[in-house]
């Protein structure tokens, strides 16, 4: 087990963890070749329900490595970091797939249900299906934010037993203390900004669960929630089987099953991570001896942009999947 083996040094043009993060979402590089071309296929779920899947098409050898990337909250294959990992799977020649979680693809899902950052449930029958119908090639798992909390969740409930399905996991940015992150990102400026970015498209999405199953909660109740705190109380929890947000962030969260995997991990937390307070970040006592731990000091919350071009511009933010990328496929 290790950690601070990832050597990154933000632009100089970008200080803090709000300007790196928002920078790498809105104006950074995602590719140096081509942009992804995706096929996507519609998957049926145990529950009746369904989920998108996108594959990119580049060119990949029938037996090399498969790299499936979970994406974060709100997010989907045309996320900054999804674009990057898939230039990254590009260039060293890797299968490379982005299942969306319900009601992500653009598309509203069926089922009187979303996704949550504990779904540990859902990470192992995509994982299942990907294995199933790609025999020959070693498997390889990415999580970025939520997504990489519910990966690591998967990992330390599977003990053992995921060694089976995957070779090697990464989580990336993810608040693996779920109520730290929530308190985080419900204060200051993270509630103007991040809190009101996702709300924006989350509260939409939950009125359209409400027209598909009347009654299903509170439409008056839900337009008046104001943070993550309120509408997880409204709508993740209950949906999906928790007393409430506080019982749904103690459950869910990833950090007190670390010590329980046994697969190759890396869990990637910038300690400026406007989301992720330092404090909550997981020690060497918290994780096992499968788990190595990167913490630099700078990269915000799926960040990690870097100096490109003439005078450091425009930027890319191909660094973090080439190191995350090499790094999973030397557990080989």
């Amino acid at each position: 087990m290790t950690r601070d083996r990832f050597s990154y040094l933000a632009p100089w043009w970008l200080p803090g963890g709000n300007a790196q993060t928002i920078w790498a979402a809105r104006a950074a590089r995602r590719h140096f070749g081509p942009a992804p071309r995706w096929q996507r296929s519609r998957w049926d779920t145990p529950d009746g329900d369904f989920i998108d899947v996108d594959e990119a098409l580049h060119a990949s050898a029938p037996q090399a490595p498969l790299l499936v990337l979970f994406h974060g909250l709100e997010g989907s294959s045309a996320s900054q970091y999804a674009v990057a990992f898939a230039d990254f799977a590009a260039a060293h020649g890797l299968a490379y797939a982005v299942p969306h979680f319900r009601g992500c693809s653009g598309e509203i899902n069926h089922a009187p249900r979303a996704y949550h950052s504990g779904d540990f449930s859902e990470i192992d029958w995509i994982l299942r299906r990907f294995a199933h119908e790609n025999p020959s090639r070693p498997l390889l798992a990415v999580g970025v934010s939520l997504g990489g909390n519910a990966l690591m969740r998967w990992a330390g409930e599977m003990e053992q037993s995921a060694t089976q399905l995957v070779c090697a996991i990464a989580a990336v940015s993810s608040p693996l203390d779920l109520a730290a992150g929530g308190y985080a990102i419900g204060r200051g400026f993270n509630r103007v900004v991040y809190t009101r970015m996702f709300m924006g498209t989350m509260v939409p999405k939950a009125l359209q669960k409400l027209e598909q199953h009347p009654g299903l909660f509170k439409r008056e109740a839900l337009l008046a929630a104001r943070d993550l705190y309120e509408f997880d109380n409204l709508f993740t929890a209950p949906l999906h089987g928790f007393r409430d947000t506080v019982d749904y962030w103690t459950r869910a969260s990833a950090k007190p099953v670390l010590h329980r995997i046994r697969v190759p991990a890396l869990a990637l937390n910038a300690r400026n991570d406007p989301f992720v307070p330092a404090a909550s970040l997981p020690t060497l006592q918290d994780a096992g001896p499968s788990v190595t731990l990167w913490q630099p000091a700078h990269g915000g919350h799926v960040g990690f942009p870097v100096s490109h071009g003439p005078f450091g511009l425009p930027g890319h933010v191909r660094a973090m999947p080439e190191a995350v990328g090499n790094w999973l496929l030397a557990q080989l």
